[in-house]
């Protein structure tokens, strides 16, 4: 079922049973599971939404705060750190959004209390999906370009990024993962949920600019790999990796060059540190690639 099923075990019988029930097609595809409390379950899928309406009626505060606590793993202490930033990442790799009350201590967010809605994003590996892509990550000299996935949320940056990895690690190349919120590998209990290539390494959970450094100076990648950049306080650990002849493949949120440039890392583009950039659609289905272009933007298919 491509991980639904660890989604489906996390989940109290009045949700998990109307969703099995659902039409095959829709099961596929499915992409999310928001959960808000006095509504009923809205499940997302291939573009289309639709409401899931329980037997037992609609969303109440046991059934989500069981559902908060089963993802949990009954264990809110082992999963402050998580929520303080508003999600945690189940076995699977799949990311939940949470929302409730803000606890805060010095200013800062310290955890979630009172939870009011959840958003489970379902994680999936499609094997192969990064083939048609690989081709123009080579050089010609043996070595990747550093290359970004760019998109809005929820157009497949992830599942793209994950089987290049795959790819890579299969064409002989060492590549160090730097997955800050285990979505990458879906890593659990210190083994991948997906097949990233018998040559990957997985550093979980370390915050990227943090992790970076240490696979350079710890794994000697080839490449190292990472989700979601853009911050300047990534910036240090990206030139770090060239310096040191590392190529990097990373994913940003965008819709176009122009929001790239305008983002912590913008400055890097125009200087052609990234020479492909691989921009997603979700039309006309999600993970469709759009465009394969050269740093100054210039299309190279």
């Amino acid at each position: 079922m491509n991980g639904l099923d660890k989604i489906l075990e996390k989940l109290p019988a009045e949700v998990s049973e109307p969703m099995k029930e659902l039409p095959a097609g829709i099961k596929k595809n499915l992409e999310e599971v928001r959960i808000r409390n006095g509504n009923h379950v809205l499940i997302f899928a291939g573009g289309k939404e639709y409401e899931l309406e329980s037997k037992k009626g609609k969303i109440d505060n046991y059934i989500i705060n069981n559902i908060f606590n089963a993802l949990l793993n009954h264990s809110a202490y082992a999963y402050q750190e998580e929520l303080a930033n508003g999600y945690i990442t189940i076995e699977g790799g799949h990311r939940v959004g949470v929302c409730g009350k803000a606890v805060m201590e010095n200013g800062k967010v310290k955890t979630i209390k009172d939870i009011s809605s959840v958003n489970i994003r379902r994680s999936r590996e499609i094997i192969g999906v990064s083939d048609p892509c690989m081709n123009y990550l080579l050089n010609g000299k043996g070595q990747i370009h550093n290359t970004l996935i760019i998109s809005p949320p929820k157009c497949g940056k992830t599942t793209l990024l994950r089987d290049m990895i795959r790819n890579l690690s299969g064409m002989g190349y060492q590549v160090g993962v730097c997955d800050e919120r285990s979505e990458i590998s879906g890593m659990y209990n210190g083994k991948t949920s997906y097949d990233l290539g018998i040559r990957t390494d997985v550093l979980d959970g370390c915050p990227k600019e943090k992790g970076m450094i240490m696979l350079i100076r710890s794994m000697s990648p080839d490449i190292i790999a990472t989700d979601e950049i853009g911050k300047k306080e990534d910036c240090h650990a990206i030139e770090a990796a060239i310096c040191a002849g590392i190529s990097l493949l990373t994913t940003i949120h965008g819709s176009n060059y122009a929001d790239v440039k305008s983002s912590g890392i913008g400055e890097m583009v125009e200087r052609g540190v990234f020479e492909r950039l691989i921009f997603l659609s979700n039309v006309p289905a999600i993970g469709s690639i759009a465009a394969i272009r050269d740093w100054r933007n210039q299309d190279v298919v």
